[in-house]
């Protein structure tokens, strides 16, 4: 199994279309946002992540996504803040996605990197930053 995309986002919809085919309208994709209020706050941003399962691929995996503050330089520092683990099923040759929500404690405005992993594949790195109250 590959991750082909993992985003933040507000909203996912599905819809079919002739084919039969299947369409996921993404909406509100972002990679900051502010905050609900002066921090030390919990956000809860929602992350979708896209899989696709080789039509040789095993139908069973685990993805996990765990959640890293950074440094000035935007590098992973410490301990993940926040980890998420979902089997998955997805027949050989189909698409499918996950949806990802972690609470975080931020006590400073600064970027979260989601860190999103099938197995021992490749890391695919999401940031999300937290800024100020909007005024």
């Amino acid at each position: 199994m590959q991750i082909i995309a993992a985003l933040f986002m507000d909203d996912v919809e599905l819809r079919s279309v002739p084919g039969p085919s299947t369409r996921i309208d993404l909406a509100g994709i972002q990679f900051s946002a502010p905050a609900p209020s002066p921090v030390p706050v919990s956000v809860a941003p929602h992350l979708i992540v896209l899989v696709w399962n080789p039509p040789s691929g095993d139908s069973f995996g685990g993805l996990e996504v765990t959640f890293h503050f950074t440094d000035s330089d935007g590098n992973p520092v410490g301990e993940p803040v926040a980890r998420n683990v979902q089997a998955l099923e997805i027949e050989p040759g189909k698409f499918a996605y996950r949806l990802v929500r972690a609470d975080i404690e931020f006590n400073e405005y600064t970027t979260v990197l989601a860190s999103c992993k099938i197995g021992s594949g490749n890391t695919h790195i999401v940031p999300y930053t937290l800024l100020a109250p909007a005024q």
